[in-house]
């Protein structure tokens, strides 16, 4: 596997860190599919790493539930958990309802401009069949809510523990009127924070993300190997001969998406 050179800025990030950010950043978005075996060895050499910093990555990614480690046997991307997913839902709604709260009661002209061009661009990516771009700039929807709220730093709590959401989510893009239901319940929740009314951002924002969940029994039985809980999904560890995934190096680790557009939060004392 070629490998570019790394530019200065790669190079000066940690090789464990840059590894496990391009490692998640694949195993996030379905490059690399659940059930999927990650050799130490032919990483490092497709980074141009020792194994050392390699090991180092998969056990974070073990500690995010990403990847699972069979001493004798190897490691494999984790298969979608369904638990895991209700646990990263209860929190994804309990710190979204509250941001989009906070959104209504202090978003100005500008944020709500910033939101509407965010839709915008949406509609386009789904329009152009972009799923990867309409997926990213669905993020960048959610973050930027957060930052109107004036607590830009929830979503990074939110990103963390979403990532077997995530795998859905991406799974689901392809499905008819998936994404025209996002657009719509985004379209929504910008109506209600441009209204300045709490109560139906709130709700609208609950609506939407209450989707989610009873839209896996159709994606197990469509990908019934990549769920822990499939009847269909092989016990581990599979098997040994499973082809390498081709892992792309030479990027820096993903940040959180960043904002696009301007959407400065009004800091406003409670009355």
């Amino acid at each position: 596997m070629r490998i570019a050179s790394p530019s200065k800025s790669v190079r000066a990030i940690p090789a464990s860190a840059r590894i496990h950010g391009v490692l998640r950043e694949q195993i996030v978005g379905m490059e690399i599919p659940p059930g999927a075996l990650l050799q130490e060895k032919q990483i490092a050499l497709a980074c141009g790493v020792s194994r050392t910093p390699v090991r180092e990555a998969l056990l974070k990614l073990a500690d995010e539930r990403l990847v699972d480690i069979f001493p004798q046997y190897g490691t494999f991307v984790s298969r979608i958990s369904i638990p895991a997913m209700r646990d990263a839902m209860m929190i994804r709604e309990a710190l979204e309802r509250a941001a989009v709260r906070a959104a209504a009661t202090y978003a100005g002209g500008g944020d709500i401009a910033a939101l509407r061009g965010l839709l915008v661009e949406q509609h386009a990516l789904h329009e152009a069949g972009r799923l990867a771009a309409f997926h990213a700039a669905d993020e960048v929807f959610h973050q930027t809510i957060s930052e109107i709220a004036g607590h830009p730093n929830l979503w990074r709590v939110v990103r963390q523990e979403k990532a077997h959401v995530d795998r859905c989510r991406i799974l689901s893009l392809p499905q008819p009127g998936r994404r025209a239901m996002v657009l719509s319940d985004h379209g929504a929740i910008v109506d209600a924070i441009a209204c300045g009314d709490p109560d139906a951002a709130e709700k609208t924002m609950l609506d939407h993300l209450g989707k989610v969940l009873p839209s896996v029994a159709a994606l197990v039985q469509a990908y019934p190997t990549y769920f822990e809980e499939s009847p269909l999904s092989p016990e581990p560890p599979p098997a040994p001969n499973e082809p390498e995934p081709q892992l792309h190096c030479d990027q820096n680790p993903p940040e959180p998406a960043a904002r696009r557009g301007k959407a400065v939060a009004a800091k406003k004392s409670a009355s």
